[in-house]
């Protein structure tokens, strides 16, 4: 049975992040929305893959407008007490950087306490929680003085991190200290499709740069705060697979390793006791990237390999870390391929432990439904479904499966 293969005390879990989920926010991300809601709407009609079942949502500004969001800032507890009943022991979400700082400078105490009093409602189910402190959103001002792109504005991101870890000390045993970072200096700063909308190789690399020094400060400073925390960062990993074993294919899935996989994590191999790995994708080579069988896809698009995990967890082996899956999931309003998905993951995962990879726990992206950045609403990718109107929720079949894989893996723990 696969579940023998699980260590004791496995995370299973899903994620969010505060801005997708939580509604009311005011950053960076608001702004952006605000002024970019009408072209987002006009682009989308360029957008073919979807416009059958999705152009009436994905044609109206207002699915690019965060708004009241899941208002999981006022149910999240009735989201933990269906988590719960999912089986979920963990979960992962981030704190809102400008709840807590909205001017330079000055704490917001009832905004600590709302994470604190998250905390404590996740303890009472016996639900692990697991800390971002960063998932990609910005205060306005810190936005103002230049964001990341600006080395001496890391000091202060280490002077909000500090204050979390002084106020979660003996709260919180897993710290993921920046999310993404590769994905967000991408878009954010080489792309420029996402705030601030900076184009060009030089703002690519700079940022990146910060925020290899914004996670390295970020661990010191909770480890000194707390030795007992574990810490990592949350890092999108891509399976690379060769299609034709040419030199050409092979040289390509080198390159695309050594500076997409492994940049990042070798830079701060040093200051992590577990990697946080977000696993979406295979890339499949053939002369180029991008050359994709796409047997099946997601509402997005994104050709669904869940066996491409277990290469991506292979590869992860020699930095001889923990691994924790802090992201896993896939848009599929109709829950068609969801609980395929979760299934052909769960066996990848296994495989990769039979064969000594240190996995400790699997996140699913995400709990419930939440609003997807620049796509806005429509793509649903959550356990449980959110009705956006009532704000009714609804456990989804796939969801169920979930339950009945956790609960497979804990009978074959007690057996044991």
């Amino acid at each position: 049975m696969i579940f023998d293969r699980f260590p004791e005390n496995f995370l299973w879990g899903a994620s969010t992040s505060a801005h997708q989920v939580e509604g009311s926010n005011k950053n960076n991300w608001t702004s952006f929305e605000n002024k970019n809601a009408i072209l987002m709407a006009e682009n989308a009609k360029k957008m073919g893959f979807f416009l059958d079942k999705f152009s009436k949502e994905a044609q109206k500004p207002s699915n690019y407008i965060s708004g009241l969001a899941c208002c999981h800032a006022e149910n999240f507890d009735s989201d933990f007490y269906l988590a719960n009943k999912i089986g979920l022991n963990a979960y992962r979400f981030s704190i809102e950087w400008s709840r807590i700082e909205p001017e330079k400078g000055k704490f917001d105490k009832n905004a600590i306490d709302h994470y604190k009093k998250i905390i404590r409602v996740l303890r009472t189910y016996k639900i692990e929680p697991i800390v971002t402190l960063w998932h990609w959103t910005l205060p306005i001002w810190f936005a103002q003085k230049g964001g990341f792109r600006e080395g001496k504005n890391v000091k202060y991101f280490l002077r909000f991190v500090k204050r979390m870890a002084f106020e979660l000390k003996g709260e919180v045993k897993y710290f993921v200290t920046l999310n993404e970072p590769e994905i967000y200096s991408m878009n954010s700063y080489f792309r420029g499709v996402w705030p601030p909308q900076k184009k060009g190789f030089l703002n690519f690399y700079k940022v990146t740069q910060n925020l290899i020094l914004a996670h390295i400060g970020s661990y010191i400073l909770i480890k000194k705060v707390n030795p007992e925390a574990e810490v990592g960062i949350a890092k999108n990993n891509t399976y690379f697979e060769v299609g034709k074993p040419t030199f050409t294919n092979k040289t390509l899935k080198k390159i695309a390793d050594k500076y997409w996989n492994d940049y990042f994590l070798q830079k701060v191999s040093k200051y992590q006791d577990f990697i946080g790995l977000n696993y979406y994708f295979r890339n499949r080579i053939e002369g180029w990237f991008n050359k994709n069988r796409n047997a099946r896809t997601s509402d997005l698009g994104w050709d669904l390999y869940p066996q491409g995990i277990y290469h991506v967890l292979r590869d992860l082996q020699k930095y001889k870390k923990p691994i924790i899956i802090t992201e896993n999931g896939l848009a599929d309003a109709l829950d068609k391929n969801r609980a395929w998905f979760l299934t052909e993951t769960v066996k990848s995962i296994a495989k990769a432990i039979n064969e000594g990879v240190d996995v400790r726990g699997y996140l699913h992206w995400s709990l419930i439904d939440n609003f997807e950045w620049d796509k806005g609403f429509w793509p649903r990718f959550g356990l449980i479904e959110v009705d956006y109107k009532t704000q009714k929720r609804k456990i989804r079949p796939s969801a169920e499966e979930y339950s009945k894989i956790i609960s497979a893996y804990r009978k074959a723990k007690t057996k044991k």
